[in-house]
């Protein structure tokens, strides 16, 4: 099946090995409803066998909010409408039945072992970290902050934490986490912790991670994607299996094509034009 960029929710522009994905709900500050999810969903798996991309910017529409989370006002059983799904909106006849949104919105969650980065625009609360957790990392813009309202309207904040634990320190995402809608951490803290690897101003922003990214698709694919498979490994089988693993890991993600483009590189001489960060 061919790879179909049209959606409704989300713009997607596409050029020289790196797409830029946008939520694009700017009204309801980029939360997602039922058909974001399917369509983040289908984004990413289709993502998976379109080679001519080789990495992924995600961002969100204007200039308050990358992401809010889930869209309550459809989740809460208010305002539907034609698109409104109700196999993707989180709820369920008994909690047994719940079907978590991060199921289809996550890139990792829907096998997508390209890069993507995140370039976080304003808000990102609650649901966002569905997305900013399965990111390779995260750009910040300088105005950009981190919350999660889940206790302060009485839910538990579970799956959306969890997913930031590998980039969190625990008493940063726990203090984050109880104090739900009373404090809101900044960018620049979200720096100092190492949830974010960059803090550029806002006008920055696109500039910045769409020369990481530019970068990171002008290399070779297949190491690229054994490397993010391979650190993704060890987040998820920790240490010592991790390394076990990581002869397969080298297996799979190295080629004689992609030996042969690195040592091309290497013979050339070129010199690369560094930045520092």
């Amino acid at each position: 099946m061919a790879f179909d960029p049209s959606f409704e929710t989300l713009r997607y522009e596409e050029r020289d090995g790196v797409a830029l994905v946008t939520l694009n709900r700017p009204e309801r500050h980029n939360a997602f409803n039922s058909l974001m999810q399917r369509e983040l969903h289908s984004l990413w798996r289709g993502l998976r066998r379109h080679d001519p991309v080789r990495c992924i910017v995600l961002t969100g529409a204007g200039e308050k909010a990358f992401c809010t989370g889930i869209d309550r006002m459809e989740q809460m059983g208010g305002q539907t409408d034609e698109t409104t799904d109700d196999e993707v909106v989180g709820s369920g006849s008994t909690p047994f039945m719940f079907n978590d949104p991060g199921d289809n919105i996550g890139p990792k969650s829907c096998d997508l072992w390209k890069p993507v980065i995140a370039a976080v625009n304003g808000m990102a609360c609650g649901g966002a970290f569905y997305m900013l957790g399965e990111v390779e990392f995260i750009i910040a813009a300088e105005h950009a902050t981190f919350f999660d309202p889940h206790v302060t309207y009485g839910m538990t904040a579970a799956f959306e934490p969890i997913h930031m634990t590998g980039t969190t320190p625990f008493c940063e995402i726990m203090r984050l986490s109880l104090l739900g809608n009373h404090e809101r951490m900044s960018a620049q803290r979200a720096h100092q912790i190492g949830m974010v690897s960059e803090v550029v101003p806002a006008t920055d922003l696109l500039e910045r991670a769409g020369w990481a990214a530019g970068v990171i698709a002008s290399q070779p694919k297949l190491a690229i994607e054994g490397t993010v498979r391979a650190l993704w490994g060890a987040r998820e089988h920790g240490t010592r299996q991790a390394l076990r693993l990581g002869y397969a890991y080298i297996a799979m993600g190295t080629s004689q094509d992609s030996i042969a483009e690195g040592q091309a590189a290497f013979e050339s001489g070129k010199r690369i034009e560094w930045r520092l960060r």
